[in-house]
């Protein structure tokens, strides 16, 4: 064989990792939740690890149960308390209370969308 595919086979021979056991996939992940970490970001990490979570056929989500915050959830509730913040300060904004308003029904119908 030429000297060229001799190393890039032994490149592949290293690349895979070994297959972790179901508790240590699932253990890898709550670790990852304790640096602050939204499932899909847990995904990604675990990816660039070369962890797949279709080999354990767990998803991450489901790993975290009660912990799971949505992304979108979380990212309209932050929007929502700063408006609110905002609109406390400002009485006399009157496109900021109906933001506040309109937000506030996003979150509801989000809510509702994922039966929270």
């Amino acid at each position: 064989m030429p000297k060229k595919v001799e190393e890039k086979t032994e490149e592949k021979k290293k690349a895979k990792p070994k297959k972790l056991s179901i508790a240590e996939f699932e253990k890898k992940v709550i670790e990852l939740v304790g640096k602050g970490l939204t499932s899909e970001k847990i995904g990604e990490e675990l990816k660039k690890q070369g962890i797949h979570s279709k080999d354990y056929n767990k998803k991450i989500s489901k790993i975290l149960g009660e912990k799971y915050i949505n992304p979108d959830l979380k990212n309209v509730e932050n929007k929502l308390e700063r408006i609110k913040k905002h609109y406390e300060n400002n009485k006399q904004d009157k496109r900021a209370m109906r933001e506040k308003d309109r937000i506030f029904a996003q979150l509801r119908k989000l809510k509702k969308y994922f039966k929270i």
